[in-house]
């Protein structure tokens, strides 16, 4: 079953009915979805699919002359054309007489095992542009690949196409849909545990518990999951090993860049080259205080729920997990389980407040959300919110999130104010979000602001499957 995606598939249509030459460029990282978007879209259409191998370039062009002729007359030959360039002008060709769509997966092991092929389809596209009703797409997993060779401005088809998409994992909202069987709370366990990744979550078993799910995958050396963060940055980047060290190090709450350092026993400077990689892949997010873009509290966090689970809790566990001692793994993991969940509901109280702005539900026109940290000055110590929005200089929105099993009481809802009020708006907007509810004297004092709002996590899965 196909879930998600709509406005990609949205994109796509809207240039396959232009009826006119269209260029598509889709990456992505691996597993993220990117060929059932493109199946998806061309399945009740005309067209020639291509995916690329890593191989030489003599295979993959018999490969495409295969594809090709497979279209053309209905069955597999072997018979092969003498270029690329003879290939992709034949398809150039058909698409004279009838919309046709030319998807080529994989496009960097392409473009790879033939040096000229990116020149070749610059040279064509250049000359059948004004003639051609083909939509070709281009597709890629190797992120670094694509934004150097295919995005950047120095790149052959730089200024060639016609959009670009970036697919991203499901947020959570489109991650629930994909199970049927999984309770409220264990719907938001696996979202923290393996993210929106579509492939990920299709490890993922709904009639089992998620310590099972858990014992099966990330705690399995034969499971696929178990070494997917390491074969990922092979694939992306010359020397993993540092890389796996600095994730680890931000994972287990190393996040600002001299605590990075001293972790990994490594120059700020060597430390600060390998982060900025990290963060082009998008592995690592750097997060300043709302309102400041340049910051020297600037903090790194995993930037993907699988990699942070990943290696926050395997590498200090692989002994354990190497002698196929999964449930004693599994017994040092669940303690961490309640504090690890906190940032996941943190994103996940984002996007639903994002959701509330997108369907004009928002008592805040927000432009951006973000965490803010800095000195309270009248109590002269760090302090810190969870979410923060402004509109303008008079309104903004504050929240606190709580993913614990208790209620939350009226000392969270007066934490709030008292830091709401270290900023100096006319107009302010609470939020509180738990997991379990709130307790009574919270609730009255929130009535008897009216400016507060206390959403549970069941209120917010509610709202969504409404939508």
């Amino acid at each position: 079953m196909f879930i998600g995606r709509e406005r990609e598939l949205a994109t796509l249509n809207s240039l396959y009915l232009s009826d006119r030459f269209e260029f598509a460029v889709i990456y992505g990282r691996r597993h993220v979805g990117k060929t059932a978007l493109i199946t998806q879209f061309i399945r009740d259409k005309k067209a020639v699919y291509f995916m690329g191998v890593e191989s030489n370039a003599k295979q993959n062009l018999e490969n495409f002359s295969r594809n090709i002729m497979e279209y053309e007359t209905g069955i597999q030959a072997d018979t092969a054309f003498l270029s690329f360039q003879a290939a992709l002008e034949y398809v150039f060709k058909l698409a004279e007489r009838e919309r046709l769509i030319l998807a080529i997966d994989e496009y960097p092991y392409v473009a790879r095992s033939s040096n000229s092929f990116a020149s070749t389809l610059q040279l064509l596209i250049d000359k059948y542009r004004e003639t051609s009703k083909l939509m070709l797409i281009i597709c890629g997993s190797s992120m670094s690949y694509m934004e150097d060779h295919v995005l950047a401005y120095k790149a052959p088809l730089y200024g060639r196409w016609t959009a670009q998409m970036k697919i991203l994992p499901f947020d959570f909202a489109d991650t629930c849909r994909c199970f049927k069987h999984f309770s409220n709370e264990d719907k938001a366990l696996i979202y923290g545990i393996v993210g929106g990744t579509p492939q990920y979550l299709l490890q993922m078993n709904d009639r089992l518990s998620v310590a099972d799910n858990i014992k099966n995958t990330f705690l399995n050396p034969s499971s696929s999951l178990f070494e997917e963060p390491e074969n990922l940055l092979k694939q992306e980047v010359r020397e993993p090993a540092l890389y796996n060290a600095i994730i680890t190090a931000i994972a287990a709450g190393a996040s600002r860049m001299s605590e990075i350092s001293a972790k990994v026993g490594e120059d700020t400077s060597v430390c600060a080259t390998y982060i900025k990689n990290l963060l082009e892949l998008g592995l690592v997010r750097r997060e300043t205080p709302y309102g400041e873009k340049v910051s020297r509290r600037s903090i790194y966090t995993v930037d993907d729920n699988m990699f942070r689970f990943w290696y926050r809790f395997v590498p200090e566990n692989s002994s354990i997990i190497a002698r196929g001692a999964d449930d004693l793994a599994y017994r040092r993991i669940e303690p961490f389980l309640s504090e690890y969940m906190g940032k996941v509901f943190e994103e996940i109280c984002r996007q639903h407040l994002w959701s509330l702005l997108l369907n004009g539900e928002s008592p805040v026109e927000f432009t951006e959300l973000g965490r803010w940290w800095g000195t309270d000055p009248t109590e002269k110590k760090q302090t810190e919110i969870d979410i923060m929005g402004e509109q303008d200089r008079n309104r903004a929105l504050f929240g606190e999130c709580k993913w614990t099993n208790e209620k939350v009481d009226l000392g969270v809802l007066e934490t709030l104010i008292k830091r709401s009020r270290l900023f100096h708006y006319n107009s302010v907007q609470l939020y509180l979000f738990a997991k379990n509810g709130f307790t009574k004297g919270c609730a009255d004092a929130a009535n008897e602001l009216g400016n507060v709002s206390l959403v549970t996590y069941r209120d917010i899965l509610e709202i969504e499957d409404k939508r």
